[in-house]
């Protein structure tokens, strides 16, 4: 990611956006250019957006991938955050922004060595402000490995790790994957 020096508003980071090339998030008035990602990081989100686009097809779910944001307001900052998950589902009829989405209930990433840092904490704690969120699932390119972060009825976060023969079930959601079926054409069973 590469940062630009100059503050930019939300509304000119947004406008721009709609008809930049590539993508950027957006950081307190910072912009930071996103790097492409690996075939087996393409992979894995697209094996976890479809398992998830055809369940909760007709729940009135919506699941999206890479290119749509979702909006972060923290408290402590004058400036929104935006970041592009690599899949996200919101429950919620009223999160209707076209560009982007505020009441997400499941968030994933798939690890990269250049973002992995940043996943696990910046965007971590940023994602788990959001009070929608149930879930945040982070799962890694290089072994059968997620990590899943859920919050409990007490508003704590707690960490489940799943391994190659373990099963992700998104309470979030009500779904249930096998580790074959995320890491399908990408690792070895």
């Amino acid at each position: 990611m590469e940062l630009a020096s100059a503050f930019i508003s939300t509304e000119d980071y947004l406008t721009s956006e709609e008809s930049s090339k590539g993508r950027h998030e957006y950081l307190g008035g910072q912009i930071f250019a996103m790097s492409g990602g690996s075939e087996e990081h393409n992979r894995i989100a697209g094996n976890i957006y479809a398992s998830l686009l055809t369940y909760l097809r007709g729940s009135g779910c919506k699941t999206f991938i890479a290119d749509m944001k979702v909006k972060i307001e923290i408290a402590s900052n004058t400036a929104d955050v935006f970041y592009y998950p690599d899949v996200m589902v919101t429950c919620d009829p009223q999160d209707t922004e076209k560009y982007y989405k505020t009441r997400p209930c499941l968030i994933v990433e798939v690890l990269s060595p250049s973002t992995e840092t940043l996943d696990r904490r910046e965007k971590r704690l940023n994602y788990q402000s959001l009070s929608s969120l149930q879930e945040y699932v982070l799962v890694s390119q290089e072994e059968m490995k997620v990590e899943i972060y859920r919050k409990n009825e007490t508003g704590t976060w707690n960490l489940e790790i799943l391994e190659t023969d373990d099963i992700l079930q998104l309470n979030s959601v009500d779904l249930t994957l096998a580790m074959a079926e995320i890491y399908e054409e990408v690792l070895p069973a």
